[in-house]
């Protein structure tokens, strides 16, 4: 890692412990896995390979696709994985829009 990027989970960190000051331990049904959600995660990987294909790709397209990518996941392992990736893109993301303001 960067220093770069232990500052955006440093400030991470400090969001989760704000809200778990807030809401306390949360132990919410994943709510995922469901035949429309697999059709959208379809959809954003179809969308974020034609707009990249077309140079006009973007973070959002990247996101979306990692969101919906975990959306579709039942499999406990599986939805972990793709929620860390979708954390990671987040996390880039970030990154970019901080490189960008200092500029």
């Amino acid at each position: 890692m960067n220093d770069v990027t232990d500052a955006v989970l440093v400030e991470i960190a400090t969001e989760r412990a704000a809200q778990d000051a807030i809401f306390g331990q949360q132990d919410l049904p994943d709510g995922t896995g469901s035949a429309d959600d697999g059709h959208r995660a379809r959809d954003a990987r179809m969308f974020c390979d034609l707009a990249f294909s077309s140079g006009e790709g973007t973070y959002r397209h990247v996101f979306l696709e990692e969101v919906y990518e975990a959306l579709a996941e039942s499999d406990p392992a599986k939805l972990r994985a793709e929620l860390v990736q979708a954390a990671a893109v987040g996390v880039k993301w970030i990154e970019a829009i901080d490189r960008r303001a200092a500029q």
